[in-house]
C-alpha cells in the first residue's frame, strides 16, 4: 500500500477510523501527490477520515458506488451545513481556510428539496438562454486577444496569461460585469478556493456581488444576472447575491483548472502527441481525461447525514461533513479502468444527482474553444519545463496548476494604431495577475481596432 509522503500512518492493524488518525488534505504534500493519498485511504474502506484544514474533520468518500449513493439520496444526505456549524460552535474559527467553501448560504448549493428546486430552476433557465453560437464567438475573440498579448514573445505562462484570463473575460460578459466588479469577483473567488485570507476574500466578493445586482436592477441587459432577476422564481436581492456566488465561482476557478490541466496533457502526454485524431476530437479526449482523472474540483460536494448512516460498514454520524472525492471515485480500482471502459459521461467530474453542476455545458464549450484556438494559432507550442517540475496549488478542494510555462515560435505582430496600443496592458509575469480593469479595457479597445 502506497503511503502519502510525510504522513505518519496508523500502526498496522489499527485502521484510521479506530485510531482517530485523520489524513490531512491541505499543504504541499497533498497537492503534489493526491493519488498517493487516495490509494492509502482506500485501505479504510469506501471512505476515510480526513482533515480539510487544521481542526476541520470530515469523511472523504473514495468509492465510486458509494459516492453515487450519497450524491443521489438528498433525503438522507443533506447539503445544509447549519447543523454542523451549530454542533461545532466555538470549535472552528470563522477564518478557517475552508469556511469560504463550507459556510451555509441560502443558495442552490446549500439547499435541499423544494427550495433547492426553486433556486436551481432560476439558474438553469437563465443559463439555457445563453446563445451557444454567441458564446463560441466571444470565446474565440477573447482567446485571440489573449494570444496576441504574448505570441510575439515566444513564451507564456499558460495559467496566468491564458487559462486564468479566459473565464474572467468571458464571464464578465456573460454576467454583465463591469471591469471593476469582475476584478473583485475573481480576487474573492481565488482567495476562497486557495483558503487565503478567507474573511477578506468574502468581504470583497460580497461587495462586488451587491454592486452587480444593484447595477442590473437599474440597468438590465442580455446577461445571466439580468435573466435571473427577471425569472418567475422572484429571487430577492439577498437570494440573488447568494445565487451568483456559486454560479460565477463554478465558471471561473474550475474552468481555469480544466483548461490548464487539459493543456498539460496535450503538451506532455505521448498518447496525445502521437494521436491521429482530428484536432477537435483530440481536445475533447483531453478534456474527458481531465474530468475522469484530474477533476478541477477534486473533492467537494459536501453533504451532512440527517441521521446516522451505515456506508458499507462505516458509520457516518448525523451532521458530520461527508465530502465526495470525485478524483478518487473516478479512479476507483473496482471500475476496471474508469474512463477507458465506461461511458464518457459516467465520470463524476460534474457531480451527480440533483446537485449536478448546472453550468457544465457552457464550461465545456469555453474550455474546448479556448484550447482549440491556442493550439491552432500556435501549432508548435510546447512545454518550456519538464512536466515533472510542474507544481500544484495547495487546497483540499481543487486540482489547480500553479503555472504552465510554454514556448513556441514567436509570431509577427501586426502594427496597431496608437489608440489600440495605449489600451493594451502587458501580461504580468511578476507578482500576481494583471488587473482585470486594465485587461478588460484593453480587450474592448482591441476589439475596436
Amino acid at each position: 500500500m502506497q503511503t502519502p509522503p510525510d504522513f505518519q500512518a496508523p500502526p498496522p492493524g489499527c485502521p484510521a477510523h479506530d485510531s482517530g488518525q485523520s489524513v490531512p488534505l491541505y499543504g504541499p504534500e497533498f497537492a503534489a501527490a493526491p493519488e498517493a493519498f487516495y490509494s492509502y485511504m482506500r485501505q479504510f474502506g469506501p471512505s476515510a477520515p480526513v482533515e480539510l484544514a487544521p481542526g476541520v474533520e470530515a469523511e472523504l468518500v473514495t468509492d465510486y458506488t458509494e459516492a453515487l449513493r450519497v450524491l443521489q439520496n438528498p433525503g438522507t444526505f443533506a447539503r445544509d451545513s447549519r447543523r454542523w456549524r451549530a454542533m461545532n460552535e466555538g470549535q472552528i474559527p470563522a477564518d478557517s481556510p475552508v469556511m469560504g467553501m463550507m459556510a451555509y448560504r441560502p443558495n442552490l448549493l446549500f439547499s435541499d428539496g423544494a427550495e433547492h428546486m426553486r433556486l436551481r430552476q432560476a439558474a438553469t433557465d437563465s443559463l439555457a438562454m445563453v446563445d451557444s453560437h454567441r458564446l463560441s464567438r466571444h470565446v474565440d475573440q477573447v482567446a485571440s486577444y489573449l494570444i496576441s498579448q504574448f505570441s510575439a514573445k515566444g513564451r507564456a505562462d499558460l495559467v496566468a496569461d491564458y487559462a486564468q484570463q479566459v473565464p474572467l473575460l468571458v464571464f464578465n460578459d456573460l454576467f454583465g460585469c463591469t471591469e471593476d466588479i469582475g476584478n473583485r469577483l475573481v480576487f474573492g473567488i481565488s482567495g476562497i478556493f486557495d483558503g487565503i485570507d478567507v474573511e477578506k476574500s468574502l468581504e470583497v466578493l460580497t461587495g462586488a456581488l451587491v454592486e452587480l445586482v444593484e447595477l442590473k436592477r437599474t440597468t438590465p441587459g442580455e446577461d445571466i444576472t439580468s435573466w435571473m432577476m427577471q425569472h418567475r422564481s422572484a429571487l430577492t436581492t439577498e437570494e440573488m447575491i447568494h445565487q451568483l456566488f456559486p454560479m460565477i465561482a463554478a465558471g471561473t476557478e474550475p474552468v481555469q483548472n480544466m483548461i490548464s490541466s487539459a493543456l498539460r496533457l496535450l503538451l506532455s502526454d505521448d498518447k496525445y502527441a502521437d494521436s491521429q485524431h482530428m484536432a477537435g476530437l483530440l481536445v475533447e479526449d483531453a478534456l474527458n481525461d481531465v474530468l475522469w482523472n484530474y477533476p478541477p474540483m477534486a473533492n467537494y460536494g459536501v453533504h451532512y447525514p440527517v441521521h446516522d448512516v451505515d456506508l458499507a460498514g462505516i458509520t457516518l454520524r448525523a451532521g458530520d461533513p461527508v465530502v465526495i472525492s470525485y478524483a478518487a471515485a473516478n479512479t476507483d480500482p473496482s471500475l476496471g479502468g474508469g474512463g477507458q471502459t465506461m461511458s464518457k459521461r459516467a465520470h463524476l467530474g460534474w457531480g451527480a444527482g440533483p446537485h449536478v453542476c448546472p453550468a457544465k455545458d457552457p464550461a465545456t464549450l469555453i474550455s474546448l474553444r479556448a484550447i482549440e484556438k491556442l493550439l491552432n494559432t500556435l501549432p508548435d507550442i510546447d512545454l518550456a519545463v519538464p512536466v515533472e517540475s510542474l507544481t500544484w496549488r495547495p487546497g483540499p478542494f481543487h486540482r489547480a496548476l500553479t503555472s504552465l510555462p510554454a514556448r513556441f515560435t514567436p509570431a509577427r505582430q501586426p502594427v496597431r494604431s496608437e489608440e489600440s496600443q495605449a489600451g493594451q496592458a502587458p501580461a504580468d509575469h511578476g507578482q500576481g495577475k494583471p488587473k482585470a480593469a486594465s485587461r478588460w479595457s484593453s480587450f474592448l479597445n482591441w476589439l475596436k481596432a
